[in-house]
Formats: C-alpha cells, sequence, structure tokens
C-alpha cells in the first residue's frame, strides 16, 4: 500500500443542478443532474494514512479544519477506512487555485481530489464512478468532478445506482464541440454562501415540487442537446435551469437570495450582447459569482462587456476527470 498520494480535481458548472437530499447522510439527492468541470481551476489534495497517528488532521488552505467541516471530510475518510479495512489514522491537506464559497464549486473539487487521493492512498482499485460515491459522501457534486468533463450522477438509494458516469458529446451541426470549443467568462461576485443550509431546507419550498416533475424534462432536454453538440440548446438550457434553482432557494423558510446586484447586472449584460448576435448565455449554481458561458471566437466582446461592470473575471475551460499526479507535486 502506498499511503501518501496526491490527487488534482476540477470543480463543477451545474447545467442541469439538483436541489435537497433525500438522505443528507449518504447524500443521495432527489434527482439526476448534469454538470461540466472547469480548468484550469482546481484543487490539490495530498493525504498520508499515518498508522502511528492517533488523530486525523485536516488543513485547507493552510489553515487547520474543524466543525461541520471537518465532519464532512469524515465521512469520506471513514468511508475510506470501511471499504480499505483498516483504522489508520489520516494527515489530509489541501490548496484551491481559485476562491472558496462564492458560487463556483469548491466542495466539488474538493472532495474528488480527496476521494481520489485517499482511495489510491489506501490501495483501492476502484474505477472513477466507484470512487464518485466515495466523493458524494463529502458532496453531490463532487461525484460529478470525479469522472470529469461532461457527467451525471444517476439518483438512487445506493452506491450502484447513485453514482456518476462522463457523458457522451456530439459535435454540432455548425462545428461546434462541447468539450473543446466552449469558453467560461467567469465573473467574480464575492458574497459568501452556504449550500449545504440550502440543500436541507429545500423540500420546505412551496417551489420544490414543480422544480422536481420539471427538471426530468430538463434532463432529458440536456442529453440530448449534449449529443446533438448544440450550444444554444445546452446553455439556454443551463440559464433556465440557473432561474429555476434560486426560485426554489429563495422560497425556501430562510428566503435567502444570493444574487447581488452585480449579478444582476452581469445577467443584464448577457442578455444585451446575445440580443446584438454574441452567443451566450448566463448560469449559476448556488450563490453571487456567474458563469457566462460562450464560444471561442466572442471571449474578448463579452470579458470586456463585462469589465465595464467593474468585476474581476477569468476565462475557463472543460476540464478533464480527477487524477492522481506525479509524487514530486506533493503539498507536504
Amino acid at each position: 500500500m502506498t499511503t501518501k498520494v496526491t490527487a488534482r480535481a476540477h470543480p463543477i458548472q451545474g447545467l442541469v443542478k439538483y436541489h435537497g437530499m433525500r438522505d443528507p447522510e449518504l447524500r443521495l439527492p432527489y434527482h439526476d443532474s448534469i454538470s461540466l468541470c472547469t480548468a484550469p481551476t482546481a484543487t490539490t489534495t495530498t493525504v498520508d494514512w499515518e498508522p502511528d497517528a492517533s488523530d486525523d488532521t485536516y488543513v485547507i488552505g493552510g489553515e487547520a479544519v474543524d466543525g461541520r467541516a471537518a465532519e464532512r471530510i469524515d465521512m469520506v475518510v471513514d468511508h475510506v477506512r470501511e471499504l480499505a479495512g483498516f483504522d489508520h489514522a489520516v494527515r489530509l491537506e489541501s490548496e484551491n487555485s481559485f476562491p472558496s464559497n462564492i458560487g463556483f464549486g469548491s466542495s466539488s473539487s474538493g472532495f474528488a481530489a480527496a476521494a481520489t487521493a485517499l482511495v489510491a492512498a489506501a490501495g483501492l482499485d476502484l474505477s472513477r464512478p466507484e470512487i464518485s460515491t466515495v466523493a458524494r459522501r463529502g458532496s453531490s457534486s463532487a461525484a460529478r468532478a470525479v469522472t470529469g468533463a461532461y457527467s451525471v450522477l444517476d439518483a438512487g438509494l445506493n452506491d450502484e445506482d447513485c453514482r456518476a458516469n462522463r457523458l457522451d458529446v456530439g459535435v454540432g451541426d455548425d462545428g461546434f464541440d462541447p468539450e473543446t470549443d466552449l469558453r467560461i467568462v467567469a465573473a467574480h461576485v464575492p458574497a459568501y454562501k452556504e449550500t449545504e443550509e440550502a440543500h436541507r431546507e429545500a423540500a420546505a419550498s412551496h417551489m420544490m415540487q414543480a422544480r422536481t416533475a420539471h427538471v426530468q424534462d430538463q434532463l432529458v432536454e440536456m442529453r440530448d442537446a449534449l449529443r446533438a453538440g448544440s450550444f444554444d440548446r445546452i446553455f439556454e438550457l443551463a440559464e433556465h435551469d440557473s432561474l429555476s434553482l434560486t426560485a426554489t432557494t429563495m422560497t425556501g423558510p430562510a428566503g435567502w437570495v444570493y444574487w447581488q446586484p452585480e449579478t444582476i447586472a452581469v445577467f443584464n449584460a448577457v442578455r444585451e450582447l446575445r440580443e446584438s448576435g454574441v452567443p451566450v448565455y448566463f448560469s449559476t449554481d448556488t450563490g453571487a459569482s456567474v458563469y457566462v458561458n460562450t464560444r471561442e471566437g466572442h471571449v474578448d466582446a463579452v470579458r470586456s462587456r463585462i469589465d465595464e461592470i467593474g468585476i474581476d473575471t477569468d476565462v475557463w475551460e472543460v476540464a478533464g476527470p480527477a487524477r492522481v499526479l506525479d509524487p514530486s507535486e506533493a503539498l507536504f
């Protein structure tokens, strides 16, 4: 068994997002979900199983982790210990290359990298869909970050059914390839959010039943749009799904409104650009920051327009799956 392993995973942008969990411990969602991974944004995590140590230690971004965040890591670590059949303590250190807790999926890449490293360090021979069930115990979105690119997490009541798989995508009639030609202008709107609480109270929203019924059509439409390689269909669906998700969040008991004035300003800019003929759509997860999805030849125009609002942007592409790195890239 190689006790020390470093892994890297990329965060997700939800295309058809899940909301709420039928089992908050195993993090089993009510319905399927589809996302894409973004690069070069990434989480790098090094783990080392330490048979002689007495306690687990978790460090993220140079700071020790405790409280609920540590409990979520425990869920993943304990499951790997169970699969491996040992009770070793573990040292885990992790770093993100992008801001956390502003709506860019840091928990997805964090738990995907952790699960990938923990499984490899324990000497377990698991496929990526199998590793996705380990990562899911920390974050359902992390399951899709394990398999990478465009992936689906199937809903289910056990690990055999509730796991992520990579989706095949096609090239559109206009030559658009969703895996190589998409560009994401990421508009950073720093406003702290807590996704877990939103999932916890989702079922209490009077909009949840309507969303659960409607999302089935969204899922089959998205699968078909990806297979056809249709830029407009894929990202128009993602835009509408973002609005549906937020409507459900805002009508929960806490009445949470994550969007900020800058978020709405980006929406309006995107719609103005689209009306002028630019292929562009907005998307948000549970947060104020915005994914602005466009095609390669239009990045400069989109970024320039968002820069006028005074918002920092990055340009991202579609990323691959979680992977083990060379030992020379270890964090400790």
